[in-house]
């Protein structure tokens, strides 16, 4: 038989490498002779990189670039595809853990992330693909602009690379210096949230005080990305301001949209065209996939749902393996392709107990599943 495993990640207590080997050893247990297809998922975030070069094959490729405060450090990108395609996870220059004690999204820069726009197009790809997620950033794309050769200029006609704390002072915009490199090739944002760039649900509100944004910055913040957005529209003729995903990872979304002519698009849609899922399945028997937690949020396009509609086409069946599912989001998710859920957690446990058990829970969930599977196997010889 002929077994694919694509897990998302389990935030927080399993990495989806991790319950790959998981489950990769229990089915070998009980079916040895099977075929097991790996294909290890991330959200954009950190690890994105790495898991992508697990599922394909690939290596990492290392850049010095600008860190959140415009301090040099090693960054990297990853080359797959023969060398075709390039991730990059604006998380390993711009992410939250690289400032430390030091959260200030009015002063932090996304610099460093068009530095390794750049470096990858130099490499001559023809795709890159840049997971955003996880980043201190809110300065709405304008500092990886500014290194892709985009000038912003205030109200004096001063050139000046714009922060989160500076966006409001953008008066102009020049796309014209932009690297000719970038326009032959490719850039797919992965992005799953759907926040507009500003206002109550937008980029500063939501995401700004994790950043460290009290409420006064939130309101400065989330009125330099209106700026923003105003001048975006002038110098593009379009206003993208509440174009779903625009007010991703400090606005970075938008950033991608206006500056890099880039398409956003669902994370889980990114990772299975890359991996060619579409051809890996089509003589799989079972498809194992899961994530943290099955709710109303899996339901808009996560890595369970968007692997189950792909799935349905061509009618494999997909057992979902979850750290916890919501009641009342279970059947919509059968509706949607899902075959069968199965959360890992045996005993009525408080999260901040059981989450140190979930690697023993996901062994024991998953051998279950293969003792039932190898069970109807049985059956069906006798």
């Amino acid at each position: 038989m002929k077994f694919v495993l694509i897990p998302d990640s389990f935030k927080g207590t399993l990495s989806s490498g991790q319950i790959c080997r998981i489950m990769d050893e229990k089915i070998k247990r009980h079916f040895p002779d099977s075929t097991t297809v790996s294909i290890p998922v991330a959200d954009g975030g950190e690890g994105s990189v790495d898991a992508f070069i697990t599922a394909v094959g690939g290596t990492r490729e290392y850049v010095t670039v600008k860190n959140p405060y415009f301090e040099e450090m090693e960054s990297y990108f990853g080359l797959i595809d023969g060398g075709n395609t390039a991730v990059i996870e604006m998380a390993s220059c711009a992410g939250l853990p690289l400032v430390e004690d030091r959260k200030n999204p009015e002063l932090t820069t996304t610099y460093g992330v068009g530095q390794l726009i750049l470096a990858a197009a130099k490499k001559g790809v023809k795709k890159i693909i840049v997971g955003l997620g996880g980043s201190s950033t809110n300065d709405g794309g304008c500092g990886a602009a500014a290194a892709a050769g985009i000038r912003f200029y205030d109200r004096e006609g001063t050139e000046f690379i714009p922060t989160g704390g500076t966006t409001a002072r953008i008066a102009g915009i020049d796309l014209s210096g932009k690297n000719p490199l970038l326009e032959k090739v490719e850039i797919i944002t992965m992005c799953d949230i759907d926040n507009p760039m500003y206002g109550p649900a937008g980029a500063s509100h939501i995401f700004g005080p994790q950043k460290g944004a009290d409420k006064d910055m939130v309101l400065r913040l989330d009125e330099g990305i209106r700026n923003l957005a105003r001048v975006i529209a002038q110098a593009t003729g379009t206003d993208i301001s509440q174009v779903p995903g625009t007010g991703a990872a400090g606005a970075m979304g938008a950033g991608m949209t206006a500056f890099f002519g880039s398409r956003l698009q669902m994370g889980i849609e990114t990772v299975l065209d890359t991996v060619r899922f579409d051809e890996i399945i089509r003589d799989a028997d079972y498809i194992l996939t899961g994530e943290g937690k099955l709710d109303a949020q899996s339901l808009r396009g996560k890595v369970v749902i968007g692997i189950a509609k792909r799935a349905g086409r061509q009618a494999r069946t997909v057992i979902a393996v979850v750290g916890g599912a919501d009641d009342h989001e279970i059947g919509k998710a059968y509706d949607m392709g899902v075959t069968a859920v199965f959360p890992i957690n045996r005993l009525p446990q408080d999260f901040s107990v059981s989450r140190h058990h979930s690697q023993e829970n996901l062994a024991c969930t998953v051998d279950n599943i293969i003792r039932l599977i190898k069970a109807g196997q049985g059956e069906q010889g006798l």
